[in-house]
């Protein structure tokens, strides 16, 4: 078993040794390297499904304004629905699901809307 490396949290000079669990004021921390691998692509697609959803409510204002084409409304949607697709397929290459990506903000509620406008 590795030993714990008794890190300062304001030390930037500290390097841990490979797998080495780290204490800081007491708690330990394992982070193997899967576990850090899905929480970092938990994160970022977080950040990429929360910019998706936006650009989503842009691109319905904007149709709903009227001053597009038919054929730009069709290229939007069909944009749109291969954006979504691309994000279940990265969820599930990571074993998340989209429900994994809202994250509950405490008193604030969840970052993403359950029910999209």
């Amino acid at each position: 078993m590795t030993e714990p490396f008794d890190a300062h949290p304001h030390d930037p000079d500290a390097v841990l040794p490979a797998g080495a669990p780290v204490r800081r004021g007491g708690r330990r921390i394992e982070a193997d390297s899967e576990t850090v691998q899905r929480d970092l692509a938990q994160l970022v697609l977080t950040v990429v499904e929360l910019v998706r959803q936006l650009v989503e409510r842009q691109c319905l204002r904007r149709v709903d304004q009227g001053d597009l084409s038919d054929e730009q409304v069709e290229e939007i949607g069909v944009t749109l629905m291969r954006l979504e697709e691309a994000m279940e397929e990265l969820c599930e290459r990571f074993g998340l699901s989209m429900s994994d990506l809202n994250l509950d903000l405490g008193p604030l509620g969840t970052l993403l809307p359950t029910d999209p406008d």
